[in-house]
């Protein structure tokens, strides 16, 4: 980028359109593409599951006005967008207007047909070439009519010299009315306005899974402010609000739960089947379920900036990145057409010049061929099944950022994955605890608590959490003299009594304490200490453990067919090659700083050729960056994962990754079907127009509708993949 262009965006001002009309993804190419020619629009972004289209203007070249008149000389119209409502007032596929069309159409048609079958045809109109009837009056509406949902568009195309569906359409349509062929006219108008409406079908589709995204959010939220309770628009929630929550309502805004105790529903967000529960301290996200008890909570971010929201963007971005395959077909399709359409003109020319053939045999034949060039079909095979992917894993849990990392996911061969936070848990706790003295395992661990619930250290943590979970009461005991020992542990008196708790090795070397178990730290365990007058009372051994999905996670991902699965870690590679074992990966790779990884991710690639890292999005970033896809654990509440991963797990649940990998190798296979479907058609179907054996109604029929119907349904079936 020059300094010119840089300097243009920082000086840029932004619009946001709605164009209602814009249903599919060859439209929203079109207008993306004439969007950037014009003189002052730097960046141009269209979304077909959204029907949306940003722009970036130089103010003092062109305005947003300026961007509508351009957008309608292509026969869309776009309107500001509103933040409250985009989408509302867009009419549902089959209660549009081009469905409208289409029925008065087909009516038309219909009472034709009736009237020819039953031998009513009274003369309405005679010509000096033709006598016209009552069906072929019929007819010739219905064609005019089902046409007219193309017609213009055809027009402005033919004006560029673009032979788009459109064009190729209108041709064929006024053609078949030029050789007298009604019945196949309005056959084609209708049929073809059919085959547009199942192509905006299949972006509504994945447009109500976004607008179901969307309906997580409440529409109102109880604050309170000044002291009292108030009920205001949940977009009108800002940082630093304390929501009111009650049993039942969803949460309206990200925040932290200051007061109160329940189980919430985070399945809309993060996939989880089973309620998770959250206290003082614990983060909640917007268009969660509060299941249990009354919640008061604090926002941490405005609900334009929720977790759900940037969900709901990063989706309907997703449908407009294209996938490798969605752009060569692209890119085909550019080619395909004008060699179709030159090729019709040679067929409606060659036999009736050269070989004397009837020259309205050939003239339909031409048209014919032309209506199989029409792209439509094979245009839409691969972004109607990228949509389907993309939406279908959203809903469960897993935002792919766009089409090409759906693809990706299916080649990847080898998977990296980070240890702390990613295959374990993250934070240490207890696993054992050993009394050596008579006191109970409650009993040492209740002494201990009270000594480190003064301590924020995460080892100091995780025994009070310990303590907690076994029953084991200190309240009421009275702790003095506190202090924190760095390197060692702490010590303080306990009524009246000194205690010492922490890593007791150097006391151990000191001979002030007898050793710990021979076999108390294998595997890589912390192991602390309590002692008392000259005494060890207990020891206790902590360690991050596996998450219980790693396992289940590893063996999916085995069975699904992934090659080798590598653990990273900064970790040392004894507690490493525990973890390791434990959840069944290949190989550990330990010791290794923010570069080590990355360089560890560059020699996977190197040998075994496509790698996806699987890390928690903050210190694992260069490694995510690095590798063919990088996926981020936890995403919901993270801005960072959500921002530098490829795809995101929204929650911390691995075993979205063997559904995830199957979804991508069964997205793979619906695009190469897809592909397979829309050309085999279109070659067999044009091979036989030189020989009479295909009629115009068999094109659109087949190589048309049949294909578009064909696409659309098999795409569909990508919302069957379990997760």
């Amino acid at each position: 980028m020059t300094e010119r262009s840089t300097r243009a965006l920082e000086e840029a001002t932004s619009a946001r359109f709605v164009v209602a009309d814009m249903d599919c993804a060859s439209c929203a190419q079109k207008i993306q593409r004439h969007l950037l020619k014009v003189e002052g629009v730097l960046t141009a972004e269209v979304s077909p599951i959204a029907r949306t289209l940003s722009v970036d203007l130089d103010p003092g070249r062109t305005t947003a006005e300026e961007v509508r008149e351009e957008v309608g000389r292509l026969g869309y119209v776009a309107r500001p967008f509103d933040e409250a409502g985009a989408t509302a007032d867009v009419p549902g596929t089959w209660r549009s207007p081009p469905a409208q069309i289409a029925y008065a159409s087909l009516g038309l048609f219909s009472f034709a047909m009736l009237l020819r079958a039953l031998g009513l045809a009274p003369v309405v109109l005679t010509l000096p070439f033709r006598t016209l009837l009552l069906p072929d009056l019929l007819l010739l509406a219905s064609a005019l009519v089902g046409g007219w949902n193309f017609f213009p568009k055809g027009a402005r195309a033919a004006r560029s010299l673009a032979l788009d569906m459109n064009f190729l359409m209108t041709v064929a349509i006024i053609g078949a009315v030029a050789v007298g062929e009604l019945p196949e006219a309005a056959a084609i108008a209708f049929l073809f306005a059919i085959a547009e409406l199942l192509e905006s079908y299949s972006a509504d589709r994945a447009r109500a899974s976004v607008e179901a995204l969307m309906d997580l959010a409440p529409d109102s939220a109880r604050v309170e402010r000044d002291g009292v309770e108030v009920a205001i628009p949940a977009e009108e929630v800002v940082t630093g609000d304390v929501i009111l929550l009650r049993p039942g309502e969803r949460v309206p805004a990200d925040g932290t739960v200051e007061e109160g105790v329940s189980a919430v529903d985070q399945s809309p967000i993060t996939g989880e089947s089973v309620p998770v529960d959250k206290g003082p301290g614990d983060d909640v996200f917007s268009g969660t379920i509060n299941r249990g008890g009354f919640l008061r909570i604090r926002a941490t971010k405005p609900a334009a900036d929720s977790a759900l929201a940037r969900i709901v963007r990063l989706v309907e971005q997703a449908g407009a990145d294209k996938s490798p395959t969605e752009a060569f077909i692209e890119r085909f399709a550019r080619y395909y057409t004008p060699a179709v359409t030159l090729a019709a003109v040679l067929l409606m020319t060659v036999p009736p010049i050269v070989f004397g053939a009837p020259f309205d045999i050939w003239f339909v034949r031409a048209l014919t061929l032309l209506v199989i060039a029409c792209p439509c079909a094979l245009v839409i095979s691969t972004p109607v099944a990228v949509v389907s992917g993309v939406t279908a894993a959203a809903r469960n849990g897993v935002l792919i950022k766009g089409g090409r990392y759906l693809e990706a996911m299916g080649d990847i061969d080898v998977v990296a994955l980070d240890k702390t936070g990613t295959l374990t848990i993250g934070h240490p706790r207890v696993v054992a605890v050993l009394p050596s003295g008579n006191l109970s395992e409650e009993e040492v661990l209740a002494h201990a608590a009270a000594i480190e619930a003064h301590s924020e250290h995460p080892i100091a943590r995780a025994i009070v959490d310990a303590a907690r979970d076994r029953g084991a009461r200190w309240d009421g005991w009275t702790v003095t003299d506190f202090a924190a020992e760095v390197g060692s542990g702490a010590r303080a008196r306990v009524d009246g009594v000194e205690y010492v708790i922490g890593k007791l090795s150097e006391f151990v070397s000191a001979g002030r304490y007898s050793g710990q178990p021979a076999d108390f730290a294998a595997g890589g365990r912390t192991v602390v200490g309590l002692a008392s007058q000259g005494e060890v009372l207990a020891w206790f051994a902590l360690a991050d453990e596996p998450r219980e999905a790693a396992t289940t996670a590893v063996a999916g991902l085995r069975r699904a067919g992934i090659r080798r699965m590598v653990m990273l870690t900064g970790d040392n590679q004894e507690t490493a090659e525990a973890v390791g074992r434990s959840v069944g990966v290949d190989e550990v790779r330990a010791d290794l700083l923010p570069e080590g990884k990355v360089d560890a991710i560059r020699a996977l690639e190197a040998e075994y050729g496509a790698v996806a890292m699987v890390g928690d999005g903050v210190n694992d970033g260069p490694a995510l960056a690095v590798a063919t896809v990088g996926i981020a654990m936890g995403a919901a509440g993270s801005d960072t994962a959500l921002e530098t991963a490829d795809i995101a797990l929204m929650g911390d649940d691995l075993t979205r990754l063997p559904y995830l990998y199957e979804l991508s190798h069964q997205s793979r296979n619906v695009i190469r079907q897809n592909i397979t479907l829309a050309i085999v058609v279109k070659a067999i179907l044009a091979l036989g127009v030189p020989l009479g054996m295909v009629s115009l109604v068999t094109a659109v029929v087949l190589g048309d509708l049949g294909v578009s119907l064909g696409v659309t349904l098999n795409a569909l079936r990508l919302a069957r993949v379990e997760a």
